[in-house]
């Protein structure tokens, strides 16, 4: 069980909360604000109403950021682990965010196999939820045609999206943007046989 939630009315007193119970990576919440804010600016144009999904979303991040950014879209937080599902469900209470916000506690692939989610999101944004190969295969399933992924790059990588690679899951690289994201764009629909069963694409990762 996670201790009661105090009265929050910001998403840096939320964060401050689930970095001082663990869940939120190393590091000053600024920091952790500040990497958010490039996913913001990164949806910029998603027209209003739109559904983003964040994966992995841990303690909030990105996913509160840009819900607080955008009150416009809806915002879906998954993530496997209970006591992260927890807090992030007591947060978006605390906020006042329960029309516009839903906590899933699941696995990425579980999701993508699940008709009521597949296809239904116009983004899904990924930061620190795995290896490219891992992202693509758990995204693909979730985003509707024409929706994109949207990554956290690492700084001075080397190209980590080979075209043959994603191109399985249905998509096109449109490259980084200013401030470091990979967006990837749905071009085709993600074959059935995407995700795999739970564990594989992480273990055996296509490309």
């Amino acid at each position: 069980m996670s201790s009661p939630t105090p009265p929050a009315t910001t998403v840096s007193d939320v964060l401050e909360r689930a970095r001082r119970l663990g869940v939120l990576g190393p590091g000053p919440v600024s920091e952790h604000l500040d990497h958010a804010r490039r996913f913001v600016k990164a949806v910029a144009d998603v027209p209003e109403g739109s559904t983003l999904l964040d994966l992995g979303s841990g303690g909030g991040v990105p996913g509160l950021v840009l819900a607080n950014a955008r009150p416009d879209l809806r915002v879906i937080l998954l993530d496997s682990l209970e006591r992260r599902v927890a807090l992030l469900a007591e947060a978006i209470v605390a906020l006042g965010w329960s029309d516009r916000c839903e906590v899933l506690l699941a696995r990425a692939e579980e999701v993508g196999r699940d008709q009521k989610w597949r296809g239904s999101s116009d983004v899904v944004t990924a930061r620190s939820f795995g290896p490219p190969a891992t992202v693509a295969e758990c995204a693909a399933p979730l985003l509707r045609v024409g929706g994109r992924l949207l990554v956290s790059e690492p700084p001075d990588q080397p190209d980590r999206w080979p075209a043959d690679g994603i191109a399985q899951f249905g998509f096109v690289d449109e490259g980084p943007t200013p401030e470091g994201l990979r967006v990837l764009l749905l071009q085709d629909p993600c074959p059935e046989v995407f995700p795999r069963r739970v564990g594989l694409p992480a273990k055996r990762p296509l490309f």
